[in-house]
């Protein structure tokens, strides 16, 4: 979007255009490449000698070619640029973009923080990677003790080439209506993501037609459908038999404990605590695989799947201090703001997937099994 607006920006009073761009420090955003010569990658704070110093560029599909001058440039990059300048009779420097970055703090803006000085302790109370970035002007991707999803392990779900095939097959739904939020549905294999449909505005009807037609092509059974019936979903029993419905505030399932083999009853909050902080183990553990057809799935008009999944991720962070001993995360509300007002749709179908890892693993024969398949 951004490199399209540059198409038009343009004019023929001979004023040379140009394009000024402000932004906060986000380690995940495509700026951060762009502006990576500017920035120690090692503490992820801008370089004082390289501030305001101009370079050089043209971009090539997803990449650019760099240079120090505009001759550089054009040296590296006469594969692209001589055919398509000769034939068009333009001098090939027109092609050549120059940019530069300059760094910047809270305390630069003299105007906010005398208006509203209170802005610095906001700042202060957020999390150490929060703070790192938008107050100190770092770069670099800070993990915080808070994260239920190691960023680097999280990243590794959209790489990963092999999955089991276990056939445990289910259907996860996180239901909305129209005037509400997304309506998702997920298809796993086990931890593998394979499948999943999106919707903005969305019906019962439709949303019935939909777990249905997932449930056909992939041979999934009533019973490995579940679905969130906090919110508007709690009409899907009536129409799909023996489906599950979820309840986040339900107790803690009980585990098998992998040492003993006894059946124990874990310290969290409810069970929605649960299955995130377990979702959050299985990926650092390089269990989870998010399928290329998923990934590039759009969510919306300026992001993929795969980036909408990135940006929730930092949505579930723990509840450090506990009033009652037991593990937490924060509400809803809360990662909703962190979101700025929407909610991770995507990512609690994800983590709900855990209800059946869990269960599955109670039982030392997986029951209810159709030509293996769930």
């Amino acid at each position: 979007m951004f490199f399209y607006l540059l198409s038009r920006n343009r004019t023929t009073c001979g004023i040379r255009p140009y394009v000024r761009a402000t932004c906060n420090p986000d380690p995940e955003s495509w700026v951060a490449k762009l502006i990576e010569w500017w920035i120690d990658q090692e503490t992820g704070y801008p370089i004082p000698e390289r501030d305001g110093v101009i370079r050089y560029f043209i971009r090539n599909g997803d990449s650019y070619i760099w240079g120090d001058s505009v001759d550089e440039v054009l040296l590296k990059s006469g594969f692209l640029l001589d055919k398509i300048a000769k034939e068009n009779k333009i001098d090939p420097k027109e092609f050549v973009k120059s940019i530069t970055f300059v760094s910047g703090s809270i305390y630069d803006n003299k105007e906010l923080l005398s208006v509203n000085p209170g802005y610095l302790a906001n700042l202060l109370s957020q999390d150490e990677a929060t703070k790192s970035s938008l107050l100190d002007g770092n770069w670099k991707f800070v993990e915080s003790d808070r994260d239920i999803y190691n960023y680097a392990a999280f990243l590794e779900m959209f790489e990963n080439t092999v999955h089991p095939n276990t056939g445990k097959r289910r259907i996860i739904a996180d239901v909305a209506l129209q005037g509400s939020n997304k309506f998702i549905v997920s298809v796993f294999d086990g931890r593998f993501l394979m499948d999943m449909a999106i919707m903005d505005k969305s019906n019962g009807a439709e949303i019935i037609a939909t777990i249905k037609r997932f449930q056909t092509k992939y041979y999934v059974a009533n019973s490995r459908v579940l679905y969130d019936a906090d919110g508007v979903g709690g009409f899907i029993d009536g129409f799909i038999p023996d489906a599950v419905a979820f309840h986040g505030n339900a107790a803690v399932l009980p585990t098998r404990d992998n040492i003993s083999g006894k059946t124990i009853k874990e310290n969290y909050h409810n069970l929605k605590t649960q299955l995130i902080y377990h979702s959050g183990t299985a990926v650092s553990n390089g269990l989870y695989k998010v399928s290329e057809y998923v990934s590039t799935l759009n969510y919306s008009d300026s992001m993929t799947i795969r980036q909408r999944m990135i940006h929730e991720r930092k949505a579930f962070k723990k509840v450090i201090t506990l009033t009652d001993g037991k593990l937490k995360v924060i509400s809803k509300e809360e990662m909703k703001e962190i979101l700025l007002g929407e909610s991770p749709d995507v990512m609690d179908t994800f983590w709900m997937n855990e209800y059946y890892e869990i269960t599955i693993k109670n039982t030392s024969v997986a029951k209810n099994w159709v030509g293996g398949l769930a």
